[in-house]
């Protein structure tokens, strides 16, 4: 990667590190957290962790527009700017409502594909799924590194205080952006515009879409019933965090000859198929588990350790199916229905969960995941559909060049 390639990638992914800390350190303690609280049940729970994806899901394609138009960088630090007053509103609710606006609030902020098409913009074609790798990388070390703090962070400032520390780093993330992000040329964002319904009609992107939607949905589906389960099979909640080091930190080591090592990165449709496979097996190891920590915990390594690989392919290959003049909006999509699936899974597996028990949710999630597999199967690799500039949504022949 060339310098700028790499200072792009580096700060980016510090972004993303920072915002999304913010979103995954609430998983581990907020179940546990709201049960002890007057007003709240596992419906209320799953809503409020699902709240963010839904303001998320509505307004990442007109980020991602806005984007295309106004500039990456103004557009990331507006969101950015809404993300820290959301977070403000949560520090200080003192009702389950109250709760839930302020993370619909915090979701307002939406500029997941906005950074990710400015990653897009800012590296070449070859070194792009490396800089998505860098950046689903920082994602993976950010959720290993939220759960392992959680406990802490909640004995030592409580729920509301971690509230309150996600709009400090979310402000820090307006730094990044000011300082570190290298301006994008206009000639990145140049091109005619492609309509939002090409985007969706696009049979590579619409399988992409559907896997990020079942992936998210089912993270947010587990960890509205894994804590508690934890809890019920003898592991006390101030262990959780070791549990989750251990998964993730697994998880993540594994992830990387599928990122890094030329030899296993060039199979990426095997590898990407291959992981979300690894994520039925998974859930169908905690479907079996019930209270048995031993099962949960091989459970988590399984599931993290193919989640990892998969958050640095999908938007890697989304860049590379989308044209270039509408990668801000074909991220925005893209991002939008992973936020949605994050509404869907938090709101739906609390409801579930609490009506129907986490078998029946855990099932659900697992015949979600065989449906994502359904659809994937039949993907182009990767790199025979991706679009010449100045081709619209036409896939680049075996042969052709980049400009």
């Amino acid at each position: 990667m060339s310098a700028l390639e790499l200072r792009a990638s580096l700060a980016l992914a510090s972004i993303f590190g920072l915002r999304l800390f913010g979103m995954f350190v609430i998983l581990p303690v907020f179940a546990l957290y709201a049960q002890g609280l007057p007003g709240w049940n596992l419906t209320l729970v799953g809503v409020a962790l699902g709240a963010y994806g839904l303001t998320q899901a509505i307004l990442q394609i007109p980020f991602g527009w806005a984007s295309d138009r106004l500039g990456r960088k103004p557009v990331m630090v507006a969101g950015l700017l809404v993300f820290a007053a959301g977070s403000a509103v949560c520090a200080l609710a003192e009702s389950p409502w109250l709760v839930i606006l302020g993370r619909t609030i915090q979701g307002a902020g939406a500029i997941s594909g906005v950074a990710i098409a400015t990653a897009a913009d800012l590296t070449t074609p070859a070194q792009r799924t490396k800089s998505m790798a860098i950046i689903g990388s920082t994602i993976g070390l950010a959720f290993a590194f939220s759960f392992v703090v959680a406990p802490s962070l909640k004995a030592a400032i409580g729920v509301p205080g971690i509230f309150a520390f996600t709009g400090v780093l979310a402000l820090a993330a307006i730094v990044v952006v000011a300082f570190a992000v290298p301006p994008v040329p206009p000639t990145a964002r140049s091109g005619d515009p492609v309509s939002i319904g090409r985007l969706l009609r696009n049979p590579e992107l619409a399988r992409l879409n559907v896997g990020i939607f079942a992936l998210h949905a089912v993270l947010m589906a587990l960890f509205v019933v894994v804590p508690l389960a934890l809890v019920r099979s003898g592991l006390p909640f101030p262990s959780h965090s070791s549990l989750y080091l251990a998964a993730v930190g697994i998880g993540f080591v594994a992830m990387l000859p599928f990122v890094a090592v030329r030899r296993i990165a060039r199979h990426e449709r095997e590898v990407f198929l291959g992981s979300v496979a690894v994520i039925a097996l998974a859930l169908g190891v905690f479907a079996a588990a019930g209270d048995i920590l031993a099962i949960l915990a091989a459970g988590l390594v399984i599931f993290f350790s193919a989640f990892n690989v998969l958050e640095a392919k999908l938007p890697a290959l989304v860049s590379k199916a989308a044209p270039p003049s509408a990668k801000g909006a074909a991220s925005g999509v893209y991002a939008s229905v992973q936020f949605l699936g994050t509404f869907v899974g938090g709101a739906a597996g609390g409801a579930v969960a609490q009506h129907h028990g986490a078998t029946v949710l855990l099932v659900g999630c697992l015949a979600l995941t065989l449906v994502w597999l359904a659809v994937a199967w039949p993907m182009a690799r990767p790199g025979a559909g991706e679009h010449h500039p100045d081709s619209g949504l036409g896939p680049r022949g075996p042969h052709a060049t980049n400009p």
